[in-house]
């Protein structure tokens, strides 16, 4: 890790410099916690198809898409005309715009059980009023999520999100543990956890707890916890116990929805009662949306006396997120979804077969575009599965990857873009092959 650190800070001058001033403004020299590592993180300052360059004049191959986000890469040719034209006419008004209808046209007609939406301006707005609209159409307080998984940082959901395995019990009945400071003890303990991919453990928890439980959020694939898809039958099992108990079955698809047309959801043939979406939806510009039954959601409807959840946001469905969203949305054809599977499937195969070759005890994981490396021979079927047996060795291989001119997260998550090629997808492979 030395040798990394000291060939990465070799390179990055003005990004050292640049940090040492933003360290004077803001708290830890930035606004993203997730984009923060030791020594310093690298500033940017273009980005064109699948690659980045730094404040360095560094060019580096981006695996990370803004996590998950820029489906299409950088700065794509359409998206970036759609957003001039829009902006040329006014950036935000205070009322809607017909961008606003459009763009929850389209996605009503590739997701089914988005019957009705709203949108707002992050991923973690989505699920703040997903959740409290199931609150409110239920009349019950507590709600229930997965180990390992991640829907944003609202107070409700930084629970066990990457718990400390110590204070977090038993596998088959997890123990909810908060995830930040800050977080209102009344809060953790309305919030149930349970384990990924063990229906018959997640049923008892939900047949108990279910006369309480509003609402629960299920990322289909486990994004933050590994991209680890679910088992088979494991999601069918979890719709049926949620209707019978009358829980409102939320799909956190902010990350997942990439993987096809409608989303994961489409992938796996399960209809949950709402939905929550972000990142691709809005062409690389903040954005998130929510929706699903039509019943449930009316409860934002301003007619008729009046909405019982008042939904407000300055930027909610700004014109420039509208556009981009919709030029996005233009380019994902069928043929763009075969390819990103392609893509995936040769990085995933890449790897799988330099790990044998190394004989390394670690695996790639993931669906579609997605995938994730993992440094540990258990089989994954959760978080805690997945968890590496060194711990350090993630951060290690981010950095290994940096020096490479190679961008994924942190934890080992990554996306390929419609903007990459064969040979950018090899290059990632040989990269890694040359760290370990």
């Amino acid at each position: 890790m030395k040798d990394h650190v000291a060939e990465y800070t070799a390179k990055t001058a003005r990004s050292r410099a640049l940090h040492e001033e933003a360290l004077r403004v803001m708290p830890g020299g930035n606004s993203r916690t997730t984009t923060f590592f030791d020594p310093y993180p690298f500033y940017l300052v273009r980005g064109e198809g699948a690659r980045m360059w730094d404040a360095d004049g560094i060019e580096r191959l981006d695996f990370n898409g803004n996590y998950t986000s820029l489906i299409l890469g950088h700065a794509p040719a359409a998206v970036v005309k759609a957003v001039q034209e829009v902006a040329a006419s006014g950036m935000s008004f205070p009322g809607p715009t017909e961008h606003e209808i459009r763009l929850a046209e389209v996605l009503t007609r590739r997701i089914p059980s988005l019957e009705t939406l709203r949108f707002t301006n992050s991923g973690t707005e989505a699920t703040m009023n997903a959740v409290r609209v199931a609150r409110a159409f239920t009349g019950r307080a507590k709600i229930a999520k997965f180990e390992g998984a991640y829907h944003g940082t609202h107070d409700w959901v930084l629970v066990s999100v990457a718990p400390d395995l110590a204070a977090a019990g038993n596998r088959r009945r997890p123990k909810p543990v908060p995830s930040s400071s800050g977080i209102p003890k009344e809060i953790v303990k309305n919030v149930v956890v349970l384990p990924w991919n063990d229906a018959d453990a997640c049923e008892k928890i939900l047949a108990k707890e279910g006369p309480s439980l509003a609402a629960l959020l299920v990322d289909p694939l486990l994004g933050i916890g590994g991209v680890i898809p679910p088992a088979g039958g494991f999601l069918e099992r979890l719709r049926a116990a949620t209707a019978q108990q009358g829980i409102v079955l939320i799909f956190d698809e902010v990350i997942s929805f990439r993987v096809a047309p409608g989303g994961a959801q489409e992938r796996f043939g399960v209809r949950p009662d709402l939905t929550t979406l972000g990142k691709i939806i809005g062409g690389g510009l903040p954005v998130g949306a929510f929706g699903g039954r039509a019943d449930v959601m009316g409860a934002y409807d301003p007619r008729k006396g009046g909405a019982r959840i008042s939904h407000g946001g300055t930027f909610n469905a700004n014109p420039l997120t509208m556009a981009a969203g919709l030029a996005t949305l233009a380019e994902l054809t069928p043929a763009a979804y075969a390819r990103l599977d392609a893509l995936g499937d040769r990085l995933r195969a890449g790897v799988t077969a330099l790990l044998r070759k190394k004989k390394l005890a670690a695996q790639v994981s993931g669906l579609g575009s997605l995938f994730c490396l993992h440094w540990t021979r258990k089989r994954l079927t959760d978080y805690r599965a997945s968890r590496p047996a060194d711990p350090a060795m993630p951060l290690r291989v981010f950095m290994g990857l940096l020096n490479e001119g190679i961008v994924l997260s942190q934890r080992g998550m990554g996306a390929c873009s419609l903007a990459m090629t064969d040979a950018d997808v090899d290059r990632f492979v040989d990269a890694l092959g040359r760290i370990v």
